[in-house]
């Protein structure tokens, strides 16, 4: 499946930014969906998930209560809200996709698909 990850931009503190993923698959709704971001120096970190029909979802500690996260099976397509944006959210955000078993959502090596990324930079 491709994956292609949009809706990142400059932004400042506070403010909000959809991201989108839009998977090429009719099959998409078989994978469990997943946002990791990377930041320069840093290696990839778990942000959220999904499950397949999207009756569950996961966030990282670091996001609770400031984003979420959804998806729209007859579309193809994976959402991440991020409201109340901070500096530290300042990363590479990128969709994967995995047929994976839900305990292992939060990590990288459970996702065989992976986007490009879209660059979110949050200004103080």
């Amino acid at each position: 499946v491709q994956l292609q990850a949009s809706g990142g931009g400059l932004v400042q503190a506070g403010d909000s930014l959809r991201l989108s993923c839009a998977a090429s698959e009719r099959t998409y709704s078989r994978y469990v969906m997943g946002w990791f971001r990377q930041a320069p120096g840093k290696e990839r970190e778990f942000v959220a998930t999904s499950s397949r029909n999207g009756g569950s979802t996961d966030l990282a500690d670091s996001v609770k209560g400031r984003f979420t996260v959804s998806r729209d099976n007859t579309r193809n397509t994976f959402y991440l809200q991020m409201n109340n944006l901070k500096p530290e959210d300042t990363a590479v955000y990128h969709c994967a996709a995995g047929q994976t078993i839900w305990g292992q959502r939060r990590t990288t090596n459970a996702y065989a698909y992976w986007g490009q990324g879209t660059q979110v930079t949050v200004s103080s």
